[in-house]
């Protein structure tokens, strides 16, 4: 009797080019705040300071990375009746911990961003990406995408924070840029007449930013121009 030769399937690279582009789509052209027009309120809201977008970012990463992974994990014993209290339950546990965490060791950042870190629950990035991918991947996949969205959440969160505060307090992470922070030292750009524009620390500065950034990335593509 002659054996039929089985032919192992070769298992896909860890870093292979359809993984790497769940990183780098997010990034681009299909960023979740600029195209799919997501997490929008946390831009609004927490980009006055750069210090609270980056911890916000943070979060946002810990939570959707951790989560994504867990619900790939589960999503083959996970009934589709209850699919959607599950992910809340996993997101809610997970973003427990970064409440806790903010909490004992940066109280003052845990102070600003307040109710937004609960928040986080209610993030239509990562319910989006419990639902949309999670549920239909594996686990190292859903990693890959978990970072990707997270990433591309955290850039445009950063860049809005850091306009927003460099032309609104004159100022990055709390440094004073054009000024001295030194008490009776004054230098840079005030003694040359410049005033902070207090339009930028209110929320609807936030939004055309945002406008702004969403503006130049269509323009420079022709292809989500004519999508949209």
């Amino acid at each position: 009797m002659s054996e039929v030769a089985k032919t192992k399937e070769p298992k896909e690279p860890l870093f292979s080019k359809k993984n790497k582009q769940l990183v780098t789509d997010p990034l681009t052209d299909n960023n979740p705040i600029t195209i799919q027009v997501l997490g929008i309120c946390s831009a609004l809201a927490i980009t006055v300071q750069v210090k609270q977008a980056v911890v916000m970012s943070i979060s946002v990463m810990f939570v959707l990375i951790l989560g994504n992974m867990i619900i790939s994990m589960l999503r083959n014993l996970i009934p589709s009746r209850i699919r959607i209290i599950v992910q809340l339950v996993v997101v809610a546990s997970l973003v427990i911990i970064v409440d806790q965490l903010l909490a004992a060791f940066m109280p003052d950042v845990s102070e600003q961003l307040s109710v937004f870190v609960g928040l986080i629950i209610t993030n239509c990035i990562i319910m989006g990406r419990f639902e949309a991918f999670a549920m239909a991947n594996k686990p190292w996949p859903s990693i890959m995408d978990g970072f990707g969205n997270a990433l591309g959440y955290a850039w445009i969160l950063v860049l809005v924070a850091v306009v927003r505060e460099l032309l609104g307090s004159g100022s990055l992470y709390g440094y004073k840029i054009f000024g001295s922070a030194i008490p009776g030292e004054e230098w840079g750009l005030y003694t040359m007449g410049y005033a902070n524009n207090n339009m930028m620390i209110l929320p609807p500065m936030a939004l055309i930013v945002v406008g702004i950034i969403i503006w130049v990335q269509r323009s420079r593509n022709k292809a989500l121009i004519e999508e949209h």
